[in-house]
């Protein structure tokens, strides 16, 4: 009985250093979506953090760097040189608007990243002009099934972060069914199960959020102790 080259799954060498083997993996689950490709690199995981500790010590494809505060380049600078991998800076649409997110946005493309990301309540006028100022894909965040995702398309967003939290398989799904081809990378959740949830609806990429250093450092102290 012959067998087909495609249904053969050879196992994947792998390599593991004496002291680097406490790896942050991103469940499983996420790697079973299809990925979108930007500049060649296929991306199905992004780490959702800006510690640039974790970002060392995972297997994440590339990073989302978006954090609670108006960006600094400063910031975008350190995870920029840290990463190993692609990385994704946020660069306002919430309280920092305006002329400053296209200043920000042209800055940290020339730093080296591979895309920029822009928060929910961000006009479109702004995507527009974020989108005609860097050539690098714009992500803007969607969080409700009320946004006009034509018009954010139509203004110059290149890809869909869709983060509706418990709701967000739903809206992935509603998104999917409207504009089929759209590239959409959205939250997991937190287990296995809510993660292939959303990439069975129609999500291209997952962003995981890893444990924080802290909660890393509690399983690693217990160990120490005993």
């Amino acid at each position: 009985m012959s067998v087909r080259l495609n249904e053969i799954k050879p196992k994947i060498p792998a390599y593991e250093s004496r002291l680097r083997h406490n790896i942050i993996t991103v469940p499983e689950e996420a790697r079973r979506c299809s990925g979108i490709n930007v500049f060649g690199k296929k991306l199905k995981t992004f780490i959702f953090t800006t510690d640039i500790a974790i970002i060392r010590n995972c297997d994440a494809d590339a990073v989302f760097a978006v954090y609670p505060f108006t960006p600094q380049v400063a910031i975008s600078e350190s995870i920029i040189k840290g990463a190993y991998t692609p990385v994704f800076c946020g660069v306002g649409g919430g309280t920092t608007q305006g002329e400053r997110t296209v200043a920000l946005a042209k800055d940290v493309e020339a730093q080296g990243a591979c895309g920029v990301v822009l928060n929910a309540p961000v006009s479109d006028s702004n995507i527009l002009s974020v989108a005609k100022a860097v050539d690098v894909p714009v992500v803007i965040t969607v969080v409700s099934e009320e946004t006009d995702i034509r018009a954010r398309l139509e203004a110059g967003a290149s890809i869909l972060n869709i983060a509706a939290a418990d709701k967000t398989a739903e809206l992935v799904r509603k998104i999917r069914a409207d504009f089929p081809d759209v590239p959409i990378i959205a939250t997991g959740g937190p287990t296995g199960d809510t993660i292939a949830r959303t990439v069975e609806a129609g999500a291209n990429a997952i962003t995981y959020t890893p444990p924080s250093a802290k909660e890393l450092f509690s399983s690693l102290m217990k160990k120490y102790r005993e």
